[in-house]
């Protein structure tokens, strides 16, 4: 008895406050049927939580049971507000956040007091500067994107919007993100979500992703469509063409849109039925070998009116990414432009398991691909770009140190116009407007205030970078080498990034060296004509495939 009283004492006590309040607003004062009207309320609540099934702590513990999924339901924003550390990743620290609120806002984003990092924990990264520290004439930090087959070149910022759909993105979120984006100058990848009305009305640059679901260029079987393709790529504020092979949150993973989410405003983006259920595959149907994506490539630059033309990929098995190189080789085509997503890249709804294991972090990505290209003489004719959790001009300069020419940030521009981390963008509630269809809601997002700290955020990390160029004493952000960064990786030991990622020669792959594990186990795996490898990574490492192997050797020689 006394542990059926001590579960259910919270139900007790409201059934008994029901009664008494009940009796004393008769006989006392009529304000006491308030408490009796709450209390009415648990006690139904509580009665609830008995006949329930879903739940064991609620059929336990009426009533008060219920306070256990309260507390887990406000848990984040409990952390988020009360207990979260200054520099703890989760996934991006309040350091982080602040300062990309500061910037864009235009406040004051000096610290006082000294570093809030651990200079002598492993994996500490620093600049080294120098005694001649050089000054900037500007900030204004651009390349041009575009090889010899493109005729439509475009100067590009080294710091822009990386690819975020409308539909991820609300239609005011994606508003203010062009529109900064055109009052900076620099570009707006548009995400696989296609082009939609409110990326044209501020007129600003567009990088249009093209997907697997082939959104705003398929036809209704969700094919690519040429005609279509051509109608939007030919558009003024198209500037480059991006074909997504896959991104950092969920390589190697399709999506699946409900019917009910597909609105008359997303299906004119996608090029799709509005209310019905839409597809985005794993792979593409275009192309199915290495050969066939840069013929892709090259088809779309050539119909697009030759503008530049790309791809973007996170690496995962190393002998897809050096069939792709073998490709260019065997084709003589290049790609104007390969953006690099590292697996630590933001999404707005992904498995855990894809989120948290699935794909190559940026800085081994990158390097990869960079010293690829260096290794088969095509570096120079190839312009890279980065994306994967970057917000500061350290975190550019460190990306660029590794081989990148421009870096793309998201989640960064999602905290310039008010996105506070919340973590439910996949449920439509964004507090802040910036992931909701509601139309509600995303009329708190103001467009004319949140695209001046767009270009604000742009201009200030730029501003930043500069400084810590200068400080390095370097002018551009291309002057940028790997052992400009060192990095701890023990309390005794400091090495440059040099050391850890050693760069490729020239043409050293043409030549048959394989200084690099990767490149010497990995390299002949590949072949042009598939992405399959010719014999199993096994077989490679172990060295038992006694038929394979002396010819695929001799083949790579």
């Amino acid at each position: 008895m006394t542990r059926l009283l001590t579960r259910h004492t919270a139900f007790y006590t409201v059934i008994i406050g029901t009664a008494l309040s009940l009796v004393l607003s008769f006989v006392a004062d009529a304000w006491w049927l308030v408490p009796a009207f709450l209390c009415a309320c648990l006690t139904a609540l509580g009665m609830f939580d008995l006949t329930q099934t879903r739940h064991a702590v609620r059929r336990n513990y009426p009533v008060i049971g219920n306070l256990r999924y309260f507390f887990e339901f406000i848990r984040p924003e409990i952390r988020q507000y009360f207990f979260e550390d200054d520099t703890q990743q989760l996934p991006f620290s309040r350091a982080n956040r602040s300062l990309v609120y500061q910037r864009a806002k235009q406040e004051m984003d000096m610290r006082p007091f000294g570093t809030q990092g651990d200079v002598y924990g492993d994996e500490y990264e620093w600049i080294n500067h120098s005694m001649s520290p050089q000054h900037p004439e500007n900030n204004n930090f651009r390349i041009t994107v575009g090889g010899a087959d493109c005729t439509q070149p475009y100067s590009l910022s080294v710091f822009n919007i990386s690819a975020m759909s409308f539909g991820a993105l609300s239609a005011n979120a994606v508003r203010a993100l062009n529109k900064g984006a055109a009052m900076g100058n620099f570009a707006h990848d548009t995400g696989e979500g296609g082009i939609s009305p409110y990326h044209l009305e501020n007129n600003g640059d567009l990088i249009w992703n093209i997907g697997s679901g082939y959104f705003g260029c398929r036809d209704k079987d969700g094919k690519f469509s040429e005609e279509a393709f051509i109608s939007r790529a030919t558009q003024k504020s198209v500037k480059m063409i991006e074909i997504k092979l896959s991104q950092g949150a969920k390589p190697g993973h399709g999506g699946v849109l409900p019917g009910a989410k597909v609105t008359p405003e997303i299906a004119l983006a996608r090029g799709v039925p509005a209310w019905e259920t839409c597809v985005s595959p794993a792979t593409h149907s275009a192309f199915s070998t290495p050969i066939e994506l840069m013929q892709f490539v090259a088809h779309l630059r050539e119909i697009s009116g030759g503008k530049p033309t790309g791809f973007k990929l996170c690496v995962g098995h190393p002998w897809e990414w050096f069939a792709i190189a073998k490709a260019m080789l065997k084709t003589g085509i290049t790609p104007d432009f390969i953006v690099v997503d590292g697996a630590e890249g933001g999404t707005g709804a992904a498995p855990i398991e894809f989120v948290d294991h699935v794909g190559t972090p940026l800085r081994e990505g990158l390097r990869l691909v960079h010293n690829t290209l260096v290794g088969i003489g095509l570096r120079e004719k190839i312009k890279l770009g980065a994306s994967g959790k970057i917000i500061s001009a350290f975190d550019m300069a460190r990306i660029f140190a590794l081989g990148a020419d421009w870096c793309n940030a998201a989640r960064g521009y999602m905290f310039a116009i008010g996105c506070i981390q919340a973590q439910i963008c996949h449920t439509g509630r964004c507090p802040t407007g910036i992931t909701t269809q509601d139309p509600k809601r995303q009329e708190a997002l103001v467009v004319s205030d949140k695209c001046v700290r767009v270009k604000n955020f742009h201009d200030n990390t730029l501003k930043a970078l500069a400084d810590l160029l200068g400080a390095a004493g370097l002018s551009h952000p291309a002057d940028l080498r790997p052992h400009h960064i060192a990095r701890r990786i023990s309390g005794s030991e400091v090495r440059v990034l040099s050391a850890l990622l050693p760069d490729l020669e020239k043409g050293e792959l043409l030549e048959g060296k394989f200084r690099q594990t990767i490149f010497r186990v990995g390299w002949p795996m590949a072949q042009a004509e598939s992405f399959a490898p010719l014999y199993s990574l096994s077989a490679a490492l172990s060295g038992n495939d006694n038929t394979a192997l002396p010819q695929v050797r001799a083949r790579a020689g």
